[in-house]
């Protein structure tokens, strides 16, 4: 394992720590329109927002780790098996015999050409 300070590891830590204090000053700041005489209950919503919202990369990294954590551990618990090979056949089996249906009269001459189309493709997969 790498050293336990490492250039990423402070890089993530400033960023969460940036983080929370920017959303702190911001509640703090919503928290002084909310105590002016124009301030809403909205303002106190966001008072209480602004700190989770700083909160949620610190929660992310945690979140992170511990699944990659619970990963490494499932990966060394499970034995690298070699997945057996497929054994194709030789020749295909066929079971049902296409359906061949003739063209009517009446039928559409476009529908027609895209059933036959239909009907060669089905046949070459038979194949």
């Amino acid at each position: 394992m790498r050293g336990l300070i490492t250039p990423q590891r402070l890089a993530i830590v400033a960023v969460c720590l940036a983080s929370l204090v920017v959303c702190c000053g911001l509640a703090y700041w919503q928290w002084e329109r909310f105590s002016q005489a124009g301030g809403t209950f909205q303002n106190l919503g966001y008072v209480f927002q602004w700190p989770l919202f700083g909160l949620f990369p610190a929660f992310m990294v945690w979140r992170i780790r511990r699944l990659d954590a619970r990963r490494k551990a499932e990966a060394a618990d499970v034995p690298a098996v070699a997945p057996e090979p497929v054994v194709e056949p030789s020749r295909p089996v066929v079971t049902v015999e296409p359906v061949r249906t003739p063209v009517h009269d009446d039928e559409d001459e476009e529908l027609a050409a895209y059933n036959r189309m239909l009907a060669e493709l089905n046949a070459r997969d038979q194949r």
